[in-house]
């Protein structure tokens, strides 16, 4: 039995080998993908365009502004003169946002009166403008407990605090979206380049009318079915590992966890993502239809409900359900653990089973409906 396996991925290999086309999508493409989707889906607001309408013009508003600009999170692009150009700015996506100060600014803040500040921020893009008003929160009570200490300062008094908070962020202390990003990314490009290159294997044997040797030899479907996944096991890892020292290279992603639970985590998703494609091959007729039945059952599901960028938390129970159709949402959940937080087995065994569960059945299935096929011949 061995021998025949062995025969059967050797065989796989060679041809492989020969298929330039494939060998180009299997190594090069993970890549291009990690570059384009890792510098283009960025959540991190910056630079935000704002516009300033100054009333009061005292030394109080100067100072805040100057506070403002002096991070990397706002541009001023212009000082407005008249209320009526607030309006054409924030129309004509000139600016972001819209900083009013009244005319009595200073009047208040000197007699110790409570001093309001208007803030017009462009709410078409909710996730955007949410940002911007969580970095002008923060700005101004910034400012507002330097000018509480500076007047504390001059009376003799000090500032009492009965909480002091101090959030400190584990794991993502810079808050990067990319770090958040990558872990699952990682995870999309490997099923889909899995699924897609084993899921081709089977129908092009039924295309070039080898299938019909295979039938009639004494290989039984289990073997054929395993000599046919082994390579693809190991073109996977190869992948893998490329995919991971790219994502070190260019975006910084260091394992903080145990290697050796990395590797025994990306072994079985990679059985439970070629468990799924060696199915579609068995099922489908040609190339062509292998190859739409991956991208559908691969791509999508991973970029919508893996939790790769859209937390599953948030959506509807039936949504969260349906979720567990992708076994990419398994593995970046231990992907997330390992690169970034560190963590062991504890924290994601669950997901290591379903994995297992999930390739079990679709190589089950895989190999039932290559018997059949077998029975029918």
């Amino acid at each position: 039995m061995l021998n025949r396996i062995y025969a059967i991925a050797k065989k796989e290999l060679k041809q492989l080998s020969r298929d330039k086309r494939m060998l180009f999508i299997i190594f090069f493409f993970p890549v291009v993908l990690l570059i384009i989707f890792g510098y283009a889906i960025n959540f991190d607001v910056k630079h935000i365009k704002i516009a300033v309408y100054d009333q009061d013009k005292s030394e109080y508003t100067r100072e805040y502004i100057n506070g403002l600009i002096s991070s990397e999170y706002f541009d001023l692009v212009t000082y407005i003169k008249d209320e009526s150009e607030i309006k054409r700015l924030l129309d004509e996506k000139i600016v972001q946002a819209v900083i009013v100060f009244p005319n009595d600014l200073s009047r208040k803040l000197l007699s110790k009166q409570e001093v309001k500040v208007q803030f017009l921020i462009d709410g078409v893009d909710g996730t955007t403008a949410s940002a911007i008003q969580n970095y002008v929160n923060a700005a101004t009570y910034s400012y507002s407990i330097k000018l509480t200490k500076e007047y504390l300062a001059v009376t003799g008094k000090s500032l009492y605090a009965p909480i002091d908070l101090q959030p400190r962020f584990w794991y993502n202390p810079e808050l990067k979206s990319t770090k958040f990003l990558i872990p699952g990314l990682m995870g999309m490009i490997l099923i889909v380049t899995a699924v897609i290159s084993i899921s081709l294997s089977i129908v092009r044997e039924k295309e070039r009318g080898t299938i019909e040797q295979i039938n009639v030899s004494p290989l039984s479907s289990f073997e054929f079915i395993l000599g046919k996944t082994i390579p693809y096991i190991f073109i996977s890892l190869i992948n893998a590992t490329i995919v991971l020292v790219a994502g070190y290279i260019l975006f910084g992603i260091e394992i903080q966890g145990n290697l050796f639970l990395l590797l025994f985590g990306t072994l079985t998703f990679l059985f439970a993502a070629l468990g799924l494609g060696i199915f579609i091959s068995t099922v489908a007729d040609s190339q062509q239809v292998a190859f739409q039945a991956a991208n559908v059952t691969s791509l999508l599901p991973s970029f919508m409900l893996s939790g790769f960028i859209f937390p599953i938390e948030t959506m509807p129970t039936a949504i969260q359900v349906l979720t567990n159709v992708t076994p990419a949402k398994f593995y970046v959940v231990i992907l997330r653990g390992i690169l970034l937080r560190g963590a062991g087995i504890s924290a994601f065994w669950d997901q290591l089973i379903y994995l297992a569960i999930f390739g079990t059945v679709f190589i089950t299935l895989a190999i039932i409906v290559d018997k059949r096929s077998k029975g029918k011949h």
